[in-house]
């Protein structure tokens, strides 16, 4: 991630033939020494920057939707006609420049100026945010995008500015990336922006009455409108020795930094949990040189959420690599060098990183007396039970249109996009929250895409080959398809996307017949792939 385009293709700064680029496509090119993409749609062709604004992503390999392109990594929006980012993970534009055609050819000229936003409400008006993660830092940026004129104060428990927890368990913690590619947003935004920071703050009352926030330090805030995007904690499971000093967790940038400065004289390491974090966090402390054993008590990595396909090829890539696993297993104790299982196998390790899953902070909105059921209810506009009060993120459990019951969904993409709907309906630009659900994680060099939501799926189909590494699952409940996960084809998840938020089953199955035309089906790998290790 965070790399740049090769500038390939035509020089359109000294124009290209108009019969290159035909309706609905694309076209990747340059000028200067910036990668462009130029667009037509409705017979109108545009130029844009070809490299998402969120980390660098090909946007000549993603999907066009009328005036919309889709980056194929991590699936932000833009408009084509103005360079806006629509949708997260995405906050900033991508450039626009002028084209003019002359001759049957296509020239690109200077770039186009950002227009300025129409201001809405007044200075007098105050927003309250708590939460300094990915729904209150979109919120933020959504409202000043949107022309809010009024204050902006965010209140977030950690000690640091908003940053990209998506990637502590991946390139950061595995010593890939700098800890400069962190932040969500620069400090210069927050501050050329005027959104004011009250960072190692915690939100302990809301009077909705007076429409107040009261502060850890004392002091009192008072909202028009408040967003309450608290988060989640980490589960601390009930195991004897869990709270020794070599037992570590990974929710912020302090945690993660613990940990990396453990590995400094680490030889081995124990990790809890077979999820998504505790995968991720195996794969990374695996590219420091450190040999690591992963226990669960699952017969195989995710098998609850993604099944035994995407399970045992995962545990099939980590072990590849040297990942030790201990699976169908409960721990016993935790010691200070070591680990006994519950059949009294002793795991030595240096230090443990406990990574079962997180609890959503659900006290201060139970206190506001916002409903809550699993989560914090709210409707299709993210708005809870309290006037003027919403909630977004992992706290959120909203009305779901395609599986027509509330649920509530701890990614990353998620949050951030509930953010910038909370912003316009903060702002009466009257928006329902009802995309399709996202995430994304990364495993060694694999990055597996996942579209949907389901928790009770009765059936998988398996396209393509996961011994190739090329491969998907879709996920069915009752015969409808309700999410889809893919290895190496993420045309095809955007594409899955886009249908799945129309709610188009045909498109869905129409789709996946064309991935099936291009691809041959595996032999049955045997027993000893998909079926756990004696």
């Amino acid at each position: 991630m965070g790399t740049s385009a090769q500038l390939t293709g035509p020089d359109f700064s000294k124009g290209v033939s108009v019969e290159l680029i035909q309706e609905g496509e694309t076209l990747l090119g340059f000028v200067g020494d910036k990668a462009v993409l130029l667009v037509k749609v409705e017979g109108e062709i545009h130029a844009v920057g070809a490299n998402c604004s969120h980390y660098g992503g090909p946007l000549s390999q993603g999907l066009l939707v009328g005036h919309h392109i889709h980056c194929p990594w991590h699936h932000s929006s833009f408009n084509v006609k103005t360079g806006e980012a629509e949708k997260a993970p995405a906050l900033t534009p991508i450039s626009c420049w002028r084209t003019e055609v002359v001759d049957e050819k296509v020239f690109v000229k200077g770039k186009k100026s950002i227009p300025q936003p129409v201001l809405r409400g007044t200075e007098s008006q105050h927003v309250v945010i708590v939460g300094g993660g990915a729904a209150g830092t979109s919120c933020a940026a959504m409202l000043r995008r949107q022309g809010f004129a009024g204050t902006i104060q965010m209140v977030s428990h950690d000690e640091t500015s908003p940053y990209d927890r998506t990637n502590l368990s991946k390139d950061f913690l595995s010593g890939n990336a700098p800890e400069d590619w962190l932040p969500i947003l620069k400090d210069s935004f927050f501050e050329k922006n005027k959104i004011q920071l009250h960072l190692n703050t915690d939100a302990v009352r809301v009077d909705p009455e007076k429409r107040t926030v009261e502060l850890s330090d004392g002091r009192n805030l008072h909202y028009d409108k408040l967003l309450l995007a608290t988060g989640g904690e980490p589960v601390t499971p009930p195991i004897p020795g869990v709270n020794n000093e070599n037992v570590l967790m990974l929710r912020t940038l302090k945690d993660c930094r613990k940990i990396i400065s453990k590995c400094e004289n680490a030889k081995t390491v124990a990790v809890i949990g077979a999820g998504f974090i505790g995968l991720e966090v195996a794969a990374s402390l695996t590219q420091r040189n450190i040999s690591v054993h992963v226990i669960a008590p699952e017969e195989m990595p995710l098998i609850k959420s993604l099944g035994i396909h995407v399970g045992s090829y995962l545990k099939h890539v980590h072990e590849s690599h040297g990942v030790h696993f201990h699976l169908g297993h409960t721990i016993k104790e935790i010691l200070q060098d070591r680990i006994i299982l519950d059949d009294l196998t002793s795991v030595e390790c240096d230090f443990v990183v406990v990574g079962v899953g997180i609890k959503p902070n659900l006290q201060l909105a139970e206190q506001a007396g916002c409903d809550l059921d699993h989560g914090v209810l709210v409707n299709e506009y993210l708005e809870t039970s309290v006037p003027g009060i919403y909630a977004a993120g992992d706290i959120a459990r909203w009305p779901d249109p395609r599986s027509m019951r509330p649920i509530r969904v701890e990614h990353w993409e998620v949050a951030e996009r509930q953010g910038q709907v909370v912003a316009c309906n903060m702002l009466r630009i009257k928006t329902k929250y009802n995309d399709v659900p996202f995430f994304w994680t990364q495993q060694f060099d694999k990055i597996i895409c996942y579209i949907g939501y389901s928790d009770r799926f009765d059936r998988m189909d398996v396209l393509g080959d996961p011994g190739k590494d090329d491969f998907a699952v879709v996920y069915y409940e009752d015969d409808r398809i309700v999410a889809f996960m893919s290895v190496g084809r993420d045309l095809e998840n955007l594409k899955v996307e886009q249908a799945l938020q129309r709610i188009d089953y045909a498109k869905v199955e129409q789709i996946l017949r064309d991935y099936e035309r291009h691809i041959k089906r595996p032999e049955p790998p045997p027993p000893s792939y998909f079926e756990p290790s004696p």
